[in-house]
């Protein structure tokens, strides 16, 4: 094991599969000489050139669309988006061309690519600090991926190019610093396999992404209170894995799902429409959701900083669901 940042990890799945496979190729916005917007593709341009990675206009339509011919023509793109937000100018590419080629071709075609994304915010303004994770969720067709450790980030990423499918893999903007433990060898991850990041008995925690660490760390500060709790992090949306919560809920009989998102229509509704229908005899408390204040995000640092969960409000929200 090598301590590594979330960063690295996903740079370092990009270089071992671009090495093990020349029909990978990565594209978008300043990918080759700035190496993206968040500097995960630094590097990659001295090694495999402007042929595999290739730096593409401001035409998010364009480049996503190019990626889907693409990967219809036998190659493996990986396309960067300088965030989930601008994924926004290509929804009819991912939703309605990568989704659902394979089923309108009958099986006979195949689209395999990923499209990378950060989410998050750091006064980004209202219109480049939302996350979308629950859309793409919507859409048969697409593989959802929102790791929330290096570790995860680059076994799913290596599993994701490797994908006959359309990968959404949504990376955190405020996680690239994270460091973690990530294997020196070669490893890959499964979708569709939730991960318990920590034991508990009181309360079950359901997250995923940068959501993990703010829920850890509340777990954290609830155990000087005499009060566990188990810590699930989905990982991947679609497939989504519900046998470990429901494992967690029969045990703790209460549920919380935190996410980053606005609650109402978002991800967390469905996670806590299928705990309660699966699980109601084990519950002792309705499931609880915390998520972002529904309004648009403001560009002011402290009332952006008021927006999100921290540690204190899944604190605040666990207390309740104990009591």
């Amino acid at each position: 094991m090598a301590e590594t940042t979330y960063r690295d990890a996903i740079r370092g799945a990009l270089l071992e599969e671009m090495r093990r496979d020349e029909r990978v190729l990565v594209l978008g916005e300043e990918v080759g000489v700035w190496g993206g917007s968040y500097a995960v593709t630094r590097g990659l341009h001295e090694e495999f050139g402007s042929r595999r990675i290739i730096d593409t206009p401001i035409a998010e339509a364009e480049f996503v669309g190019a990626a889907v011919g693409m990967a219809m023509g036998g190659l493996r793109p990986v396309v960067e988006l300088m965030t989930i937000n601008f994924a926004l100018v290509a929804m009819d590419q991912i939703v309605n061309n990568a989704a659902k080629i394979h089923y309108m071709f009958g099986g006979q075609i195949r689209v395999p690519m990923v499209m990378r994304m950060a989410a998050g915010w750091g006064q980004l303004g209202a219109t480049h600090s939302q996350t979308f994770e629950g859309w793409f969720a919507h859409v048969p067709g697409l593989i959802v991926v929102m790791p929330a450790t290096p570790y995860d980030a680059k076994g799913l990423l290596k599993s994701a190019i490797r994908s006959d499918n359309p990968v959404v893999f949504i990376e955190h903007s405020r996680l690239y610093g994270m460091k973690g433990e990530v294997p020196e060898g070669e490893y890959l991850l499964p979708f569709g396999e939730s991960d318990i990041k920590r034991q508990g008995k009181d309360v079950t925690i359901v997250t995923w992404s940068r959501m993990l660490q703010v829920s850890l760390a509340a777990a954290e500060t609830l155990t000087k209170e005499g009060i566990e709790c188990e810590v699930i992090d989905l990982r991947t949306l679609r497939p989504l894995d519900m046998a470990p919560v429901f494992a967690s809920v029969e045990k703790t009989h209460r549920a919380l799902v935190v996410e980053e998102g606005w609650t109402t229509a978002g991800m967390g509704a469905e996670i806590a429409a299928r705990i309660s229908r699966e699980r109601f005899d084990s519950l002792d408390a309705p499931v609880e959701r915390l998520g972002q204040i529904e309004v648009p995000v403001p560009y002011a640092k402290n009332l952006e900083a008021l927006m999100f969960p921290d540690e204190a409000r899944v604190v605040e929200a666990v207390r309740k669901l104990v009591a």
